[in-house]
């Protein structure tokens, strides 16, 4: 009998009484592709089309589980995953900056986003928690911070980077970049809030 191989990820199951003085090579060779099918890690340079191939009995790139994919392509690409006739799971995370689009045989395709974590594209981010900057700055340029739903916001003024404290669109307090403060009206210097 000859020897087959496993349908998924082309692990060599050797033929009785074949590959006799030899049938460790080959078995060095599986256990080396199922070391990348459980926790194989594989980063691919795109620069355009690519095809992810499982070779049978051959240490092969679509044997991995993870797929990074970086690069910087010039415009979206097609990742095709061959065979076709191969059931996998991948964790993909596309770092390409350019959209991908998954393919395997005539089924339907799957879109990757261009970044898990790039918001740019959402219009409506949301956060389950809060949020840590890990000591970084947030910057926001000349937009304003609003609190909630109620009528707070503070607008940096970017004709003379004062801070413009508004209640329901109106300034009622201005703090200067010189320092000098404004209120629209008394400031009570001391007391109990």
């Amino acid at each position: 009998m000859a020897s087959t191989y496993t349908s998924s990820t082309g692990i060599e199951k050797i033929g009785s009484g074949e590959q006799a003085g030899t049938w460790g090579n080959t078995t060095n060779n599986n256990f080396d592709i199922i070391d990348k099918a459980l926790n194989g890690a594989l980063t691919l340079t795109i620069s355009g089309d690519t095809t992810l191939t499982t070779s049978d009995g051959t240490v092969s790139n679509g044997q991995n589980r993870i797929i990074i994919l970086s690069g910087s392509p010039g415009s979206a690409f097609n990742f095709t995953i061959s065979p076709n006739d191969q059931t996998k799971q991948y964790f993909i995370k596309n770092s390409s900056g350019q959209t991908a689009t998954i393919k395997q045989g005539s089924g339907a395709a799957v879109t990757t986003l261009l970044n898990a974590t790039d918001l740019v594209g959402d219009t409506s981010p949301q956060l389950g928690g809060d949020l840590d900057v890990n000591s970084n700055d947030i910057l926001m340029g000349s937009q304003s911070v609003k609190f909630g739903s109620s009528k707070w916001e503070i607008v940096l003024d970017t004709g003379d980077n004062d801070l413009l404290f508004k209640y329901n669109g109106t300034t009622v307090f201005k703090l200067a970049s010189t320092g000098a403060v404004t209120s629209a009206n008394n400031i009570t210097a001391f007391g109990s809030p």
